[in-house]
């Protein structure tokens, strides 16, 4: 029985998306509930599954077609593959074998253009975005075929060496264009709106992370032991916040046309790097939620954005955003606002300094900070107070623990 298949209905915050794989190719067997389409929003990766066991019989939209909320993307046949379906099967097996009997008879060109063409739309796409040739790639898909996965894969893997360096033409000038994917289009669209739409400022301070550090390194085994997570530096800053969030409202507050919205929770989100690009998942109501519980929450959101396995719900609102530039090795920078929030928190590289402590000179590892406010709702005084107020709790963190 043939029905159709259906994108996924949409947020209201999303307006439609574009198909970046097919897992499936018509005719292809597939079990219920298995991952046969990706459609790539400008937040999140979302999956369509087989309605039940059977096979695609034809595809509607393309690969890089956009689709809306609910859109039909293909029709799908339950029952028994069809004996079209189980022919092209063979015949892709076979493409496989040639390729192989003439990568033994030393034709290495026509073995990579069948391996090229032999591949879905989109590996053939990151095949040449990469420049990865498809022979130096462990395919792990049906017949050896190559998927992306197996290509992000490759990319990650240490280069061997080489006997005989790579010949490159004196003055040659290469470039290659790629268009944006709708994550990065959408994140340059909202730095560029926080750039134009706010008084955006920033304040900076430095914390000595000393105290911080020795209390991770004394206790880190016994709290991974404890609650089966790793004892990290985000929580601190997390609570840290949370904190000085409560003292400086207005910091937790946000604009909304000509009004201002004060929030009466503390969701604060944590930028993450993934291979698509930054995103930002969101803590909720961290002052709720105890150090293991903040951290275990963080390792979480960065597993699911390695894998584009980030949901929506997950990445929609927050009153407040921290943002780490210290992983890459960065020493100072200013954040830009996550608009509609009114300030976001950057955190940098620990380096080692010469610092005057009660008159004498000590070496101290040291952080910048950088606080990123819309002056129009926070003014110099309250970002200030609300910097040095992390500043203190880090420095001292039993006032953290101790609510003073």
């Amino acid at each position: 029985m043939a029905t159709e298949i259906k994108a996924p209905v949409f947020p209201e915050s999303v307006a439609d998306g574009t198909i970046a794989t097919w897992h499936k190719q018509p005719g292809e067997a597939v079990s219920r509930d298995e991952v046969i389409c990706d459609i790539e929003t400008d937040k999140v990766v979302l999956e369509v599954v087989a309605p039940a066991d059977g096979s695609i019989s034809a595809i509607i939209k393309n690969e890089g077609d956009t689709v809306l909320s609910a859109e039909v993307i293909a029709t799908f046949e339950e029952g028994a593959v069809s004996g079209a379906a189980q022919t092209q099967a063979v015949q892709s097996e076979e493409k496989v074998e040639q390729a192989a009997a003439q990568t033994q008879a030393g034709n290495a060109p026509v073995v990579e253009r069948a391996q090229v063409q032999d591949q879905a739309p989109a590996v053939r796409k990151a095949l040449t975005e990469t420049g990865i040739a498809a022979a130096d790639v462990d395919g792990t898909g049906r017949g050896g075929r190559i998927t992306k996965e197996d290509v992000a894969n490759h990319q990650t893997k240490p280069a061997a060496a080489s006997a005989t360096p790579l010949s490159v033409a004196v003055g040659e000038r290469i470039e290659k264009r790629v268009p944006m994917t709708r994550l990065r289009k959408r994140v340059a669209e909202r730095l560029l709106a926080a750039t134009q739409q706010t008084a955006m400022l920033t304040t900076f301070n430095e914390v000595n992370m000393k105290p911080i550090m020795e209390m991770r390194k004394q206790y880190k085994d016994a709290f991974e032991k404890r609650h089966g997570a790793r004892l990290g530096f985000m929580s601190f800053f997390v609570k840290a916040c949370t904190e000085a969030l409560k003292r400086y409202p207005a910091v937790n507050a946000s604009i909304d046309g000509d009004d201002i919205i004060y929030h009466g929770y503390y969701d604060i989100g944590v930028a993450v790097s993934s291979d698509r690009g930054l995103v930002v998942p969101v803590l909720r109501d961290t002052d709720r939620m105890n150090y293991a519980e903040v951290e275990s929450g963080i390792g979480a959101y960065a597993a699911k954005a390695r894998e584009g396995k980030l949901s929506i719900e997950e990445m929609t609102g927050g009153t407040f955003t921290i943002t780490n530039g210290g992983t890459f090795g960065s020493l100072l920078s200013t954040p830009i606002l996550n608009q509609p929030q009114t300030a976001i928190l950057g955190m940098h590289k620990i380096q080692e300094r010469p610092m005057a402590v009660n008159g004498q000179v000590e070496i101290l590892p040291m952080m910048y900070l950088a606080l990123s406010y819309d002056h129009r709702m926070i003014d110099g005084k309250e970002a200030v107070g609300f910097l040095v107020t992390v500043k203190e709790l880090l420095e001292e963190p039993a006032k953290l623990i101790l609510d003073l």
